[in-house]
């Protein structure tokens, strides 16, 4: 008999290592919070626990209460990850052949929910120029008032803030474009949970008609723990019927009873803990940029710290190397930059190595030549100028072959392909693979592409 356990092993090997946790979920193994939580809470739909999608009782309660903290009209709890609240946004909003401005570097199952209901989205890019930071622009009131002239009839407008990097939109003065027009802004605020304890960070707050927030990123909340929001009551009566289309009948207990007891803790204690960790993360900026790291322009999450590295003469691969010796596992490492994810659940103590684990990582530097960045003005290029060949729908559900990125020209995508960085699409499912896509594909180390075959 074979009784080997090869995840659970690899996972008590990593837990055992014990590096301070910087990425997801939030609550770092160690939030008090969570620890009423036991598997005899491990429950289903009874008389007195009530049903998630035809709430009634304790978790129609619960989720009032949550309503309650948002301002909201209305907020749900979703088991299944802000995955499954963004699909119930969207379906909240648009029906099939619906037309939706989304922003272009929207997650991937954004993109996947919207070819299910089969939505023709307007991809949303920023004309504005390229920063010194190097990333790509975010999209700003202007773009949007531009696509939504070209295209009065669109059902809903789709962008992204915070970013993976942390930067936000200016959520609202692209609100006032849409209210001008009557029409919805929806936001995934994936990694923005937490900004409902920074006064009018979070994007309801700013304006946005429905918000979808993965609270496991960054609140003390189970991984698959997100709430789906709407200041709209028109909206807010939709959402329980269209997340029941997309969601497990059998959505788990324990993930909602760790919404509800996360909110309980936003309202007693969080608030002050989530400013009390931004302050600390504000000292570790400032001593990366004294370290000679650069950090992104405009607004950011005050609780997110992204090291842009190359100014400082390491790549971001190799510090997070450096961080891992430390005893520190960051978020996310690329050849350009080094993303850390504090929560209170990392102590001050801790805080404060990780302040000087960062303003080290320069002493012995040895690394000269980098990677070249991505040619991004070539990128950008392609991507505004793709040829759609078929409907996204059509193209995310048909037969699909990999095919060698050399060999695609001509081809039409299956899938969104997405190098990190820049993080902007090439092309997506039903546009045409031209040859520029592919000679920037191959440049990025991209040597399959998935094809409608």
């Amino acid at each position: 008999m074979n009784n080997r356990t090869p995840l659970y092993t690899a996972l008590e090997r990593h837990a055992a290592e014990g590096r301070v946790s910087l990425h997801t979920p939030g609550h770092k193994g160690c939030a008090p919070a969570l620890e009423k939580l036991s598997l005899a809470l491990d429950l289903t739909e009874l008389p007195d626990t009530d049903a998630l999608y035809e709430a009634e009782g304790v978790i129609a309660e619960a989720e009032r209460l949550a309503t309650a903290l948002f301002c909201a009209d209305g907020t749900v709890f979703s088991a299944g990850g802000c995955s499954l609240a963004i699909q119930a946004m969207l379906r909240c909003c648009c029906g099939e052949g619906d037309r939706i401005i989304m922003d272009r570097g929207s997650h991937r199952m954004a993109v996947n929910a919207a070819a299910l209901l089969g939505l023709e989205p307007v991809w949303l890019m920023s004309e504005r120029e390229w920063g010194e930071d190097g990333l790509c622009p975010l999209p700003c009131a202007a773009d949007v008032e531009r696509l939504l002239a070209a295209h009065p009839d669109a059902a809903a407008v789709y962008i992204t803030s915070p970013d993976y990097m942390g930067r936000m939109c200016d959520i609202a003065a692209i609100s006032a474009v849409c209210s001008a027009r009557d029409v919805p802004l929806l936001v995934d605020n994936a990694h923005g949970s937490h900004l409902i304890a920074f006064d009018d960070l979070h994007p309801l707050r700013r304006g946005a008609s429905m918000t979808a927030c993965s609270a496991h990123k960054t609140l003390p909340v189970l991984t698959g723990g997100a709430f789906l929001s709407s200041a709209d009551p028109k909206l807010s009566c939709r959402m329980k019927g269209a997340m029941s289309l997309f969601g497990s009948t059998s959505p788990s207990y324990l993930i909602m009873a760790s919404l509800d007891l996360c909110r309980a803790w936003l309202q007693e204690e969080g608030t002050a803990a989530l400013r009390r960790t931004a302050a600390l993360c504000e000292d570790i900026r400032t001593a990366a940029v004294q370290a000679g790291f650069g950090l992104p322009d405009g607004e950011c999450d005050p609780m997110r710290v992204t090291l842009l590295t190359r100014s400082a003469g390491i790549s971001g691969n190799a510090a997070a190397q450096l961080l891992r010796e430390a005893g520190f596992e960051p978020e996310y490492a690329d050849d350009a930059c080094v993303v850390l994810l504090p929560t209170p659940f990392v102590t001050d103590d801790q805080m404060a190595r990780l302040k000087e684990a960062v303003a080290s990582l320069t002493d012995n530097r040895t690394q000269t030549e980098y990677p070249a960045l991505p040619p991004i003005a070539e990128i950008i290029s392609a991507a505004r100028g793709s040829e759609r060949a078929m409907p996204l729908r059509a193209a995310a559900l048909a037969r699909r072959e990999t095919v060698d990125t050399a060999a695609s020209v001509g081809r039409t995508a299956a899938v969104p392909v997405c190098p990190c960085p820049p993080g902007v699409p090439v092309v997506m499912p039903g546009e045409r693979i031209c040859e520029t896509c592919a000679r920037l594909l191959l440049a990025m180390g991209v040597d399959k592409v998935e094809c409608v075959s």
